[in-house]
């Protein structure tokens, strides 16, 4: 069974990065468009927070695909390693989350269309997206992700994982505030009247403050 998830992650990883680098090239290049502006026009602590979004990102990548591969080598120390869950239902309940999460994923990026941002993106805004699984969340790439993390969490049941999934739930929401006081700047009632409607996540808050 965990050779199979060990598997499950690598492939899942490798579809993700394919499916990300894939739209991001698309937008860069067929549209001219560059959809990743995190900690572009930004100072300060918001551009720290911002880029260390990706260098987090990049360090739980890795941390994924070692703990996959069974290395001898990690990246943070063996303390993180610690087992906090071990059952084979936790396991599968978390693979489960991942195939939910891309699901999420790949359903966002269609409705999406040219409007996918990584970051807030001042210079080459898109339009405001309420169709498709828009409309049962305003925030589902960060929803996908969200449940991402925690289903690595489960698959593994390490602390380290624990603690990447409850960094980026946190950190995610932060963004999220951010995000939604640049759309209410940029769309004005129209997307007040979205987020009345709408919920931030995925129906268990309704409202946008």
């Amino acid at each position: 069974m965990n050779n199979y998830l060990d598997y499950f992650q690598i492939v899942g990883l490798v579809f993700f990065l394919v499916v990300f680098v894939g739209r991001t090239l698309y937008l860069r290049f067929g549209k001219n468009i560059n959809p990743i502006t995190l900690g572009v026009g930004k100072d300060g602590v918001k551009r720290v927070i911002e880029l260390s979004f990706f260098v987090g990102l990049m360090a739980w990548i890795v941390e994924v695909l070692l703990t996959a591969l069974r290395a001898d080598f990690r990246l943070f120390p063996a303390p993180l390693d610690m087992q906090l869950i071990d059952t084979i239902p936790a396991r599968l309940i978390g693979a489960a989350l991942v195939v939910v999460s891309f699901i999420i994923f790949i359903w966002a990026l269609v409705s999406f269309r040219d409007s996918w941002r990584v970051g807030i993106d001042k210079q080459t805004q898109g339009d405001l997206i309420t169709t498709g699984i828009f409309a049962l969340s305003r925030n589902p790439i960060f929803v996908f992700i969200n449940v991402y993390f925690i289903g690595t969490f489960l698959i593994n049941g390490t602390l380290i994982f624990l603690i990447f999934a409850v960094v980026v739930v946190i950190g995610l929401h932060y963004q999220i505030l951010q995000e939604e006081r640049f759309l209410a700047e940029s769309y004005g009632m129209a997307y007040q009247d979205y987020c009345n409607r709408t919920a931030r996540y995925w129906g268990w808050r309704r409202t946008s403050g």
